[in-house]
């Protein structure tokens, strides 16, 4: 079943009483959750409970190697997730026999998480769960926790392979939300080609917040990347201790890196560096009794209540900014999505969200951690320079007036199945009676392994043939390929890891790589073996990679004309990309100071898309109507790619785009929009079964800015590889509109 209801509806005591009773009959529990945070929370509410017989535990990278043992052994809730699952418990079942023979339920907490390419791999890693069950004669009832989402039955059922019954009615309390629309003001600063520039949805972030925790408001800032959790929050300190030092008569500390305050001028003096999760007050030592600031004193002290807070810290140090947090230690925290699950934190009065969170379950999601003890509560949408946030803030009923969208999964996805089949063989040979479980496709896959000699066919079935482990075949969370390691070149520390894909456009020569508040530029991206060296520097910009793509249609699965001269259509392609350069952007005012050339190899992609082709009569019309039929593709093609986050439930990077005037294999002039997976993630698909409202909704996007020319909130892309060069927003109204009357 799945219980797929609001933010604090109770969603947790529809699990945890069946599973109550199951401990108490001596059955076990699997408990599995995206995020470790959302883990080690469960596992303090459960042991506040006080259940009789309960012997719960974490299991994950966390949990020392000595502990590992006693859970196998002897824990009856174990509390882990779909990585330790795949990595560490299908492989070695024969160790959790004892576990795995009692237990009667598998609780998949916020399952709406699970989606896109991460979603199909947790899908496959539950059909190996149940098929390992069997083998221990066991049957367990799933019990999935979800927000509310659209069609949840279908979409449950899709991920654990298995008829789902829904729970969707809530009738839990509410307090008042206020809801608030925020687009950043256009600033004097021109960007690319003399495009205007609005201030950064960051520094209006920092500045909103700082103005929060100066109210005595316990708020939590949603940002979009880890770097942008550190800078919210250094940037919100320094605009607390500004106005502290004004209040003083003394000149503000400055930080390149540190966004302006409207209204304050920087001084040149260089601040002591921020003490990661400081929480020097305590809840009443900071606010006056009406909840504001207080005394000038009291405000000076305010900065030490703000904190970032993200993965890639350590454990302890993430387990103590949530207890800062829950007992308002601390005032204000900058956070990527890492807390927008069920963590328990009372007490919140407001939530920022920095940018479109990628699905409206998200939003909702992320909103709701205000207000959770009752009391009527603050939420702000504070819009990016984008164009799917441009069309939200002008467009309000596409997030109060909409249903939330379903997930988006696609677990037969030949490059997904392949290394699960894998992993399953390895663990339990396989058989013809399992080829159902994991999908039509599995037959054919399983030719293709056998051929590569990743399997071998034998009269019983399928069986593993290496010495090295399956499981390591399958990047669940990433896009394939070994992580690069990213190392100080002076002392050798490791700082982090990034994705081998991802690495060409965030840790490439020159970019600006910011850690726990401070900031590195790479010194050298060595790709073979997969090593990042970096320095400490504090430049006063960042950078942007940009690449080119050519796009080959290898097949063509689903189309529909639209007209005598236009057409969508849907299929297999393959994409060629290389990074090719990067800009520097001030990191003040988001101006382009500069860009530089890289030399990285190309890195080919089978992946689906989404293409719209106007024939060459339409096209040759809207040019002697004076269109630039080039800058027009170019530019809806840049909208287009914003605005499918509306219709797919995938973020702006994980799809691409390519837009010509006349492609080789259409003979059209065409606009692509790409699954940025191999295999593709499904989100193409979504956009061509909903083409028409997806391509109306980028024209409004388009006609709502206010730029007479075009700019970052509509048209131009940070990733373009050619400049945002030709771009037309005239052009692209026109030539949307010739497209969706069908050419005409």
């Amino acid at each position: 079943m799945i219980i797929a209801t609001g933010t604090a509806s109770g969603k947790s005591l529809g699990y945890l009483l069946p599973c109550a009773e199951a401990l108490g009959e001596g059955g076990t529990v699997l408990y599995l959750s995206p995020a470790k945070a959302l883990a080690a929370d469960q596992l303090r509410s459960l042991t506040a409970l006080g259940l009789p017989g309960l012997r719960a535990a974490t299991y994950d990278g966390d949990t020392p190697q000595a502990e590992r043992a006693w859970v196998r052994a002897n824990a009856n809730y174990v509390l882990t997730n779909p990585d330790m699952l795949h990595h560490a418990v299908l492989g070695r079942h024969a160790a959790w026999s004892g576990f795995l023979r009692r237990l009667r339920y598998v609780v998949v907490d916020e399952a709406h998480r699970y989606r896109g390419v991460f979603g199909s791999h947790v899908a496959q890693i539950l059909r190996r769960l149940r098929r390992v069950c069997a083998r221990y004669r066991r049957d367990p009832v799933f019990i999935l926790a979800s927000a509310t989402t659209g069609t949840p039955e279908e979409s449950a059922c899709r991920l654990i392979g298995a008829p789902v019954a829904a729970v969707t009615e809530d009738a839990s309390p509410r307090p008042a939300l206020s809801f608030a629309l925020v687009e950043p003001e256009l600033t004097d600063d021109t960007g690319e080609h003399g495009a205007p520039v609005r201030r950064t949805a960051t520094a209006e972030a920092a500045a909103v917040l700082a103005d929060l925790v100066g109210e005595g408001v316990r708020t939590l800032a949603f940002v979009r990347s880890r770097q942008a959790s550190e800078v919210v929050a250094l940037t919100a300190q320094r605009i607390l201790r500004e106005r502290d030092a004004r209040a003083r008569s003394a000149p503000p500390p400055d930080d390149p890196w540190l966004l302006p305050e409207p209204g304050a001028e920087a001084a040149a003096a260089e601040p002591d560096p921020p003490t990661e999760g400081a929480a020097a007050a305590s809840p009443t030592e900071g606010t006056a009794p009406d909840g504001t600031a207080g005394s000038a004193e009291l405000r000076g002290r305010l900065a030490e209540r703000v904190a970032a807070y993200r993965a890639g810290y350590l454990a302890t140090d993430r387990r103590g900014l949530e207890e800062s947090l829950r007992t308002g230690d601390l005032l204000g925290l900058a956070t990527t999505n890492a807390l927008e699950l069920g963590v328990d934190i009372t007490g919140l009065d407001a939530v920022l969200i920095t940018g479109w969170p990628g699905t409206l379950a998200s939003l909702w999601q992320q909103a709701g951690r205000a207000g959770r003890t009752g009391r009527d509560a603050l939420a702000v949408f504070i819009a990016r320079d984008d164009p799917l946030d441009t069309y939200l803030v002008h467009h309000p009923e596409a997030v109060f007036g909409r249903p939330v969208e379903a997930t988006v999964i696609d677990p037969a996805n030949p490059y997904v199945l392949g290394p699960h089949l894998c992993a399953a063989a390895a663990e339990i040979p396989l058989t013809e009676d399992d080829l159902p479980l994991f999908g039509p496709g599995a037959e054919r896959v399983l030719a293709d392994l056998v051929d590569r000699g990743l399997l071998r066919r034998r009269p019983r079935g399928w069986f593993w043939t290496r010495r090295d482990r399956p499981s390591a075949l399958a990047d669940i969370r990433g896009a394939g390929g070994p992580p690069v390691q990213i190392v100080e070149s002076a002392s050798g520390q490791l700082l982090g890891t990034v994705d081998e894909a991802a690495a060409h456009g965030t840790v490439h020569e020159g970019a600006v790589y910011l850690h726990q508040g401070l900031t590195y530029v790479v010194e050298e991206l060595d790709l073979e073996n997969g090593v990042a060296l970096v320095r400490g520097e504090a430049p006063d910009y960042s950078t942007w990679a940009r690449d080119t793509t050519e796009i080959e249609v290898l097949r063509t699965e689903r189309d529909e004309a639209w007209g005598p001269d236009a057409a969508v259509h849907f299929g297999e392609v393959e994409v060629t990309r290389q990074v090719v350069s990067y800009l520097k952007r001030d990191i003040r005012t988001g101006a382009v100071l500069g860009e530089q050339v890289l030399d990285l190899p190309e890195r080919r992609l089978n992946s689906r898309a989404v293409w719209w082709t106007l024939s060459p009569e339409a096209a040759d019309r809207l040019r002697k109507a004076d269109v630039d039929v080039r800058g027009a593709a170019h530019a809806a093609e840049h909208a287009a790619i914003g605005l499918l986050p509306l219709f797919a439930t995938c973020d702006r990077w994980d799809i691409g785009g390519v837009s010509t005037a006349l492609h080789a294999d259409t003979g059209c002039l065409t606009v692509f929009v790409y699954d940025g997976h191999e295999g593709g993630a499904g989100f193409a698909e979504r956009g061509y079964a909903a083409a028409r409202d997806w391509l109306t909704a980028t024209r409004q996007a388009i006609a709502d800015c206010e730029c007479a020319d075009g700019c970052p909130s509509c048209i131009q892309s940070p990733k373009c590889g050619s400049g945002n060069d030709p771009l037309s927003k005239a052009g692209a109204l026109r030539l949307i509109d010739t497209l969706l009357a069908g050419g005409v």
